[in-house]
């Protein structure tokens, strides 16, 4: 079976790094590139562009909250049409960069709080992928199996591409255990390994209280500020190739 290994990239601003882009870059198959917002800026995008494009890593566009200070994990009051003109901004502009290295953007991933807003409102899932469905109708919507954005990006017409976290904690309703609470990131290697042999082998995943939720995913999602992260992304697929599964870009997997 094909299985796409992503991770949140660029996250760095400035001179400041968040994580080992390198390594992961060699570990991964798609990124969620960062474009400026939440963390980026235009000589990290152009560099994890060239990097990925060398890579033969895909790429997408990781649009956030304009929340430097916050790494784009706290919701803010802005109106729904902000949302719409900042997520586009973003996009807008890895693909600019993208075209410089004869690389191309294929998907769309919320970041935080982004997509937590845009998740707590169908009336904006459905307006944000309308705005992705204008700029490219091949672009991928990756998303939480069952969440409103998901629904909002099948009824226009746009592929999705749900995702496992593999390095987060689940409720049993099937969203993610809120950041800040015990348990919602996950550190220790073995368990993020159990848990990905897990989704792997039954398609399900452990929740907090310890009851086994459904996963429908063909993409496992690493968050690169995760401490670890590099060791986890290695550890993730090996874990994938020794079950049998092909590392494949999200973009060259079809259902």
């Amino acid at each position: 079976m094909k299985i796409d290994l992503n991770s949140d990239m660029g996250e760095g601003f400035g001179r400041w790094r968040i994580a080992d882009d390198d390594g992961l870059m060699d570990t991964i198959s798609s990124a969620n590139i960062a474009c400026g917002f939440h963390a980026g800026d235009y000589a990290i995008m152009d560099r994890t562009v060239r990097l990925a494009k060398e890579k033969g890593v895909g790429i997408g566009a990781h649009p956030g909250l304009p929340d430097l200070i916050g790494f784009g994990r706290r919701t803010m009051s802005v109106s729904d049409a902000d949302m719409e003109a900042m997520m586009t901004y973003q996009i807008g502009a890895l693909q600019g960069i993208a075209a410089r290295h004869g690389h191309r953007v294929t998907h769309v991933s919320y970041h935080a709080a982004f997509g937590t807003m845009a998740n707590a409102d169908e009336a904006l899932a459905l307006r944000l992928v309308r705005a992705i469905a204008a700029l490219d109708r091949e672009l991928t919507v990756f998303c939480m199996p069952g969440q409103p954005t998901q629904r909002a990006a099948e009824k226009v017409g746009l592929r999705t591409r749900t995702l496992f976290l593999a390095d987060r904690a689940y409720l049993p309703t099937g969203a993610l255990v809120p950041r800040g609470q015990p348990g919602a990131v996950i550190h220790d290697l073995a368990a993020v390994q159990a848990r990905v042999r897990q989704f792997l082998h039954d398609g399900c995943v452990t929740t907090i209280e310890g009851s086994t939720l459904p996963v429908s995913a063909r993409s496992i999602l690493v968050h690169s500020d995760t401490p670890g992260s590099l060791e986890l992304a290695r550890a993730i697929r090996s874990e994938i190739e020794a079950n049998g599964g092909v590392l494949t870009p999200a973009n060259q997997i079809t259902d």
